[in-house]
């Protein structure tokens, strides 16, 4: 799949913004690989099987919109990016098990996104875990001088690609989540994984600013 990336970093450069009207001109891409939608204890216990065996996850969250002023929402699931699958957890059905948080504890596996340390402080209110791992792909950004910070301004900068927001606001609190729903998730963390393992590539990570625990 990463063979087929466009990477317009050595054209562009790091002088300036990519623009949203240049964001907007690339062609969209999404992910297209396997899904699997965890809500069983088995399933549950199945992905963690995979996940504990690889190096590098792409990771976020998703929360139902709040549409009254002053409510606040807990996160409804959790993507995490594995070299061959994205793995969707709903929380409803799995609540935040100590299986699930010892992912997040392991500071052998990295979990790379964009804007995390909201989705960090959401999830220790569901269960207490200790950070470990996380990479916090905006920080490294503006580490290197781009000054796109986003992800869809990253995955535009780096992947060559834009991806869609549409289903952003939608109820991500669903029992049944939609097939839009689904592929929109999976390909946030999808782009966050990629990203990482671009700026890998570029050399602009090192170990003393790879973590952000």
């Amino acid at each position: 799949m990463r063979d087929s990336i466009n990477m317009p970093i050595e054209r562009l450069g790091f002088d300036r913004r990519m623009t949203k009207e240049e964001i907007n001109s690339l062609p969209i891409s999404k992910y297209d690989g396997k899904i699997m939608v965890v809500r069983t204890e088995d399933g549950l216990d199945l992905a963690l099987d995979e996940l504990r065996e690889e190096k590098f996850l792409g990771f976020d969250t998703e929360t139902r919109p709040n549409f009254k002023k002053g409510q606040s929402n807990l996160p409804a699931i959790i993507q995490l990016a594995a070299e061959e699958t994205v793995y969707i957890f709903q929380l409803q059905y799995l609540k935040f098990p100590g299986k699930l948080r010892g992912i997040f504890s392991s500071k052998e596996i990295v979990k790379a996104g964009v804007a995390i340390d909201n989705d960090l402080l959401q999830l220790q209110r569901l269960g207490k875990f200790d950070e470990g791992g996380f990479v916090g792909l905006a920080r490294i950004a503006k580490i290197a001088g781009i000054k796109n910070h986003g992800l869809r301004g990253l995955a535009a900068v780096l992947l060559g690609f834009r991806i869609s927001k549409g289903a952003q606001r939608s109820n991500w609190g669903s029992k049944d989540l939609s097939n839009k729903q689904i592929s929109y998730a999976a390909t946030d963390a999808w782009v966050g994984r990629e990203i990482f393992l671009r700026m890998k590539e570029m050399g602009v990570m090192s170990r003393d600013l790879l973590f952000d625990d």
